[in-house]
């Protein structure tokens, strides 16, 4: 019985710690709390995003809808809630998913919120803005809205600032 729970702790060390390699590595919580590995998504670009709903760059939401659309065989993209940013994320999950439902129509994955910088930056968050861990992107978000470009094998491709449009051709022309 010893030897069995010591083989099951080491087990366990030894997933917990693997060392992350893809966005694929990650499994999140969605919004409504279920877990959702990022591996389902393999096959297709991501689009991660840092969203907010009160925030100047909130209108966004309607663009990253309509590029989820328009490119919905190639692209996925993925909202993220975060409160790092003047406090313009306050809300539970629960009324985050409801806001943008109403407001906006939103229809792409939606996370629970996490923090995506500081102490408290969820692991996913440490990975994408971290290059010696993802090989290409050094870039952190340095406000709400803020993009990952994913390729379909969970690299992380590329970085966009806050106010670049989810439609706009820097974006666009890489799917």
């Amino acid at each position: 019985m010893k030897l069995l729970l010591i083989s099951l702790i080491t087990l366990f060390m030894s997933v917990s710690t693997e060392k992350k390699t893809s966005v694929h590595d990650f499994t999140m919580k969605s919004i409504d709390g279920k877990d959702v590995p990022l591996s389902s998504f393999k096959g297709k670009k991501l689009l991660i995003v840092n969203v907010a709903s009160k925030c100047g760059n909130t209108p966004q939401y309607k663009e990253l809808e309509a590029l989820s659309k328009k490119y919905a065989g190639k692209l996925v993209v993925l909202g993220f809630p975060a409160n790092n940013f003047g406090g313009q994320e306050p809300g539970s999950n629960d009324e985050i998913k409801g806001f943008c439902e109403k407001n906006y129509g939103v229809t792409f994955p939606m996370f629970a919120k996490i923090s995506v910088k500081g102490k408290e930056i969820d692991p996913l968050y440490a990975f994408l803005s971290n290059k010696d861990a993802n090989g290409s992107v050094g870039s952190s978000p340095s406000w709400n809205f803020c993009k990952y470009l994913v390729d379909e094998n969970g690299k992380v491709l590329k970085f966009f600032g806050s106010g670049t449009d989810p439609m706009s051709k820097e974006i666009t022309e890489l799917l």
